[in-house]
């Protein structure tokens, strides 16, 4: 099953950050052995943006990482294209101030992809499919 990162989910998955739940872990693993999960082009920059203010620490330069992370071997970055424009215009007026987080649930729904997230504000607003590990 085809699937889209959140920045977070993303980010904690190719880093082995404890703060994924091992249950998830393992089945975006199994996932990612069929079918490989998606991150939207934005979630490139919020990487950038966590790192440059101290909020993401790694354990190789920025530049290096990325290639890593985002690698066609990993994952496949989906663009910020006239779909995604679309489906980000329909979105409600009163969902989520975030630009990036606006960007990734119209991503999921122009591209039909369930999201992983764990972020409150977009699992709350039915935005987007949810995946369910």
């Amino acid at each position: 099953m085809r699937l889209l990162l959140d920045t977070h989910i993303w980010i904690w998955w190719v880093t082995g950050q404890k703060d994924l739940p091992k249950t998830e872990r393992e089945a975006l693993n199994r996932t990612a052995e069929d079918e490989l999960p998606c991150i939207s082009a934005i979630s490139l920059w919020e990487c950038q943006m966590l790192h440059a203010r101290g909020r993401l620490h790694l354990e190789m330069p920025l530049d290096s990482w990325l290639f890593q992370a985002a690698s066609p071997d990993t994952v496949e970055v989906l663009p910020l294209d006239v779909a995604v424009i679309v489906a980000l215009d329909q979105l409600p007026r009163t969902f989520h101030g975030d630009p990036a987080d606006r960007i990734i649930v119209a991503t999921a729904r122009a591209t039909n992809l369930p999201l992983a997230t764990h972020d409150r504000k977009i699992r709350r607003s039915r935005a987007a499919s949810i995946w369910k590990p």
